[in-house]
C-alpha cells in the first residue's frame, strides 16, 4: 500500500523569518492521522531568512538528522560543537539524556533550506553525541546513497535505531529499483523535482508512506532529489 502525503496538505507556517512545512504533527500543528510513521517522528522542511534562526533550545531522547539542501546552517550545542553545515552535508545528534543547541542561517544574504528529521531511538537515556559528514552529488547520482544507518556502514552517520536513510539524485527517465524486506516500512520524501513512484506521480515536497510492498520503482519525470527511509 502506498499513501501519498501531498506537499500542500502538510502543516505550514510562514513566520517571516521562517517558512516551514511539517509532514507530521509538530509544535502548533496537529493531525491525528500524521503523528509518526514507524520510527519516523518528524520531517520538517525549513527555509530561514539571512541571519535568522532558532535560538538555544533543548532536546532529549531523539535522534535528530539535519540535511542542508541550499545555503549553510550555523550550529552550536551544549556538547561543545560549533560548526557550519553546508549544502550536501548531513548532521546527526543523539539528544539522549539532554542537549541544548542553536541553529542560524550562516549567510547574511541568502536563504538556508534544510530538512530536520527526528527518529525515535531504540532506548531512552543515551549519551548525547554528534556527527557531521558531506555526501557529494556524484555519490548520489542515479543511486541510493546511504547517509545514516544503525551500524554506520559505508561511511554513513550512525543512528540508534534499525533505520536506513538514503539520498539520491535522479535525471529525467533515470530509474532506481528498491527491494523492501518483509515487515519493513518505507517513506519517500521528494526534496526537489518530479518523479514516478510505482504508479504515483510525486512532486516537490510530496511524501509517500509505503507498507506491505515488495519493491519500489522510482523514476525521474524530471531531475529530482529524494530521501528514502527504510524503517522498522
Amino acid at each position: 500500500m502506498i499513501t501519498i502525503r501531498k506537499s500542500s496538505e502538510r502543516g505550514h507556517f510562514d513566520h517571516g523569518w521562517l517558512n516551514t512545512y511539517h509532514t507530521f504533527s509538530f509544535a502548533g500543528y496537529y493531525d491525528e492521522k500524521y503523528m509518526a510513521f514507524g520510527a519516523l517522528r518528524v520531517i520538517n522542511e525549513d527555509r530561514v531568512q539571512p541571519g535568522e534562526g532558532f535560538s538555544t533550545h533543548p532536546h532529549h531522547d531523539m535522534e535528530i538528522i539535519t540535511c542542508v539542501i541550499e545555503g549553510a546552517l550555523a550550529h552550536k550545542d551544549s556538547m561543545g560543537n560549533g560548526s557550519v553545515i553546508r549544502a550536501g552535508e548531513v548532521q546527526r545528534m543523539t539528544a539522549g539524556t539532554g542537549i541544548t543547541h542553536s541553529e542560524f542561517n550562516h549567510s547574511a544574504t541568502g536563504l538556508v533550506h534544510f530538512f530536520q528529521i527526528w527518529i525515535i531511538p531504540e532506548e531512552d537515556g543515551l549519551t548525547p553525541a554528534y556527527e557531521q559528514a558531506l555526501f557529494s552529488p556524484e555519490e548520489k547520482r542515479g543511486v541510493l546513497r546511504l547517509i545514516a544507518s544503525r551500524d554506520g556502514r559505508n561511511g554513513s552517520l550512525t543512528i540508534h535505531r534499525e533505520v536506513s536513510l538514503y539520498s539520491a539524485l535522479l535525471d529525467t527517465d533515470q530509474e532506481i529499483i528498491y527491494n523492501i524486506a518483509a515487515e519493513r516500512l518505507v517513506w519517500v520524501q521528494v526534496v526537489r523535482g518530479r518523479l514516478l513512484l510505482n504508479d504515483y506521480i510525486l512532486e516537490e515536497g510530496d511524501g509517500a508512506a509505503v507498507s506491505d510492498e515488495e519493491l519500489l520503482g522510482i523514476r525521474g519525470e524530471e531531475s529530482a532529489e529524494i530521501l528514502l527511509f527504510d524503517l522498522d
